[in-house]
Parts: structure tokens; C-alpha cells; sequence
């Protein structure tokens, strides 16, 4: 199950290697990430305040953020995203492929 629309998201990938995948996702209003999961852990970072609408194959959950705002998934959870806002919405989600990588890294306890 997805989102019906074609407007899609706009990903651009800025960080692609062996340990970590960060992308900037842009949405127009209404725009679609598609139907996908994650490979690996994840996190999103808003950039502007607005709607996500996340379905999960049963509903549409309604999620009000503002920028700045994170939240965090596993990998493996299969979910389509939409720009439920009247105005453009952007984030940044970073992919955690080799959490090994960051052990030891200063500010880690």
C-alpha cells in the first residue's frame, strides 16, 4: 500500500560510503517518498516546520513537526511518506550502516 499521487519526493543524497548514508529528502505539498524500508537504522532531522504523514500499510499516522524536531527507526519497517502541509517541507535522514564505525568516536560514552 502507498500513497496515491505523482508528485514524488526529491532525495539527494549528500553522504554515501561504507559506514553512514545521509540524505536530503525536499517534498513539494503532497509529494511521496514512495513505498520503501531502511536497511539500516535510521534518523530524521526536520529542516522546516510541517506535516508528515506516514503510512504504514494499515493507517496514516498524523505527525506535526517543527524544524530542528528528530526522531529515530529501526530498519526494516516498511512505510510510504507524505508532505501532508500546504507549503514545502524538507529533512534530513541519516542511515546508520556500520554503527561499529562511531564506537570510540569523542562525545561517546
Amino acid at each position: 500500500m502507498a500513497f496515491k499521487c505523482t508528485v514524488p519526493a526529491v532525495p539527494t543524497v549528500q553522504v554515501d560510503d561504507a559506514n553512514i548514508r545521509i540524505t536530503r529528502w525536499d517534498f513539494a505539498p503532497g509529494a511521496v517518498t514512495g513505498w520503501h524500508s531502511h536497511g539500516w537504522p535510521y534518523f530524521v532531522v526536520l529542516l522546516t516546520d510541517g506535516i508528515l504523514l506516514i503510512h504504514d500499510g494499515k493507517q496514516v499516522h498524523d505527525n506535526h513537526l517543527v524544524a530542528g524536531q528528530s526522531y529515530m527507526r529501526q530498519a526494516g519497517v516498511e512505510h510510504d511518506v507524505m508532505n501532508g502541509s500546504d507549503h514545502p517541507l524538507s529533512f534530513i535522514e541519516i542511515e546508520v550502516k556500520n554503527p561499529a564505525a562511531f564506537a570510540g568516536t569523542p562525545g561517546q560514552g
